[in-house]
C-alpha cells in the first residue's frame, strides 16, 4: 500500500473517534534527549525565517538556525520552549526530530553568560583577526543573541 493509501486507511479507521491527531517531537542535543513527547503544533527556527508544523505535515528535511523551538503541548497553555544553537530537523508525518549540537530548555538558559558571550563575539568581531576568528565569531554572536532571545520569550509569558 502507497503511503497516501496508508493515511486515507489510518483517516478512514479513525472516523468516530474524538482522539486528536498529535505529531511526536524529539529534540535532541549532542549530549541528551532534552525533548520528547506529543504537540498539537511545533514551531522551528528554520534558516529562512520559521516555521510553523502541524500533524501530518509532508516530510521535509532541512537545516535549522540558533532560535527557540516552541512546543505546543496538549493540555497546556503555555509553549514548551528550547533554545537550539542550530542543527538538522526531519518532520515525517507523526514524527519530528531535531538533531542539535546544543539543546537547552528555555528556563535553564543563563542570561548573564549568554550576556558575556555575547560581548566577547562582539569584541572578536571588532578586532577581525582572520576569516576563521571572524566566522567563529559570527556564529557566536548568533548563538548568543538567540539565547537572549529564548529569555526574552520566557519572561514574556510570565
Amino acid at each position: 500500500m502507497s503511503f497516501p493509501g496508508a493515511l486515507r486507511a489510518w483517516d478512514t479507521a479513525q472516523q468516530g473517534k474524538t482522539m486528536a491527531i498529535r505529531v511526536h517531537v524529539d529534540v535532541v542535543s549532542a549530549e541528551e534527549l532534552i525533548f520528547s513527547g506529543e504537540t498539537d503544533f511545533a514551531v522551528f527556527p528554520g534558516e529562512a525565517g520559521e516555521l510553523g508544523i502541524y500533524p501530518r505535515h509532508t516530510p521535509l528535511l532541512t537545516r535549522i538556525r540558533p532560535g527557540t523551538v516552541r512546543l505546543k503541548v496538549p493540555d497546556r497553555d503555555e509553549y514548551e520552549m528550547v533554545y537550539v544553537s542550530g542543527g538538522m530537523l526531519e518532520v515525517q508525518p507523526a514524527l519530528i526530530t531535531v538533531l542539535a549540537d546544543t539543546a537547552i530548555r528555555a528556563h535553564d538558559l543563563d542570561e548573564a553568560k549568554a550576556m558575556e558571550s555575547k560581548r566577547r563575539a562582539e569584541e572578536a568581531l571588532k578586532n577581525r583577526s582572520s576569516e576563521v576568528g571572524l566566522a567563529t565569531a559570527e556564529a557566536e554572536l548568533a548563538q548568543a543573541v538567540a539565547q537572549l532571545q529564548a529569555i526574552k520569550r520566557l519572561r514574556k509569558r510570565h
